[in-house]
């Protein structure tokens, strides 16, 4: 475990030096923070999420950091972070590699990952990442997003997120197999195409063991909300 955390720490260690060779060579260095989620919805103003992502290198060669999380109550329900290394493979992918915190306590939670991102056919946006934590635990998330133009403006997006677990992890109530499903479906209206408000419905599941940790705490184990909320970047 230790080998595969110095082989990640390695590999992002060497990568500014690979950006900096690059800005000498007169590669402009190039930025975006984009933040695709940033809502409030049914369950109570005091509800907030959010997805957010932003990265700087090269057309080749990328730093991203990656946020989403759920606050209700004043309480943070769900944190977490990821810093990568991405580098293109082919036209359309990325190889991204890092590490993931899960930083909601007193659950906290660290990661190595191994991921996939690009442009699948017929234009779905794809991630695909595989995690391994400290403990041993071995992870699967695959997401997959699409966009639909109804106007100039107006897009609706449809998109969906499963996570799977290669074993039950009793610590942050996760159980083996599909744990949870998140799909979504929101419209926004471009003001501009940096500037987008967008209104939309999302359910959560739980599945298998993971409901089954869900019910023992008497937690919800499908939510369906409506949304409201804004995406922007720059």
């Amino acid at each position: 475990m230790k080998l595969l955390q110095i082989g990640v720490m390695l590999f992002l260690s060497l990568s500014p030096l690979q950006l900096a060779a690059a800005a000498m060579d007169g590669e402009p260095l190039i930025f975006q923070l984009k933040t695709d989620e940033f809502e409030t919805s049914d369950q109570g103003s005091a509800a907030l999420s959010w997805d957010l992502h932003a990265w700087m290198g090269s057309n080749l060669e990328r730093f991203w950091f990656k946020s989403e999380g759920e606050r209700r109550q004043g309480e943070t329900e769900e944190f977490e972070m990821q810093a990568l290394y991405s580098k293109a493979i082919s036209v359309y992918w990325d190889l991204q590699a890092g590490l993931r915190h899960d930083a909601e306590a007193p659950l906290q939670k660290n990661w190595a990952v191994l991921g996939f991102q690009g442009l699948a056919p017929y234009f779905f946006e794809m991630e695909t990442d595989f995690f391994l934590s400290e403990e041993g635990d071995v992870g699967l998330r695959v997401k997959a997003e699409y966009e639909l133009l109804l106007g100039q403006r107006l897009i609706l997006t449809p998109e969906i997120e499963m996570n799977f677990y290669a074993q039950d992890i009793p610590k942050i109530s996760l159980g083996s197999g599909l744990a949870n499903m998140n799909a979504g479906l929101r419209l926004r209206y471009e003001i501009r195409r940096e500037f987008a408000p967008y209104i939309g419905i999302n359910w959560q599941e739980k599945f298998g063991k993971t409901a089954d940790f869900a019910s023992l705490a008497a937690e919800e184990i499908s939510e369906t909300r409506f949304v409201v909320g804004v995406r922007f970047w720059f």
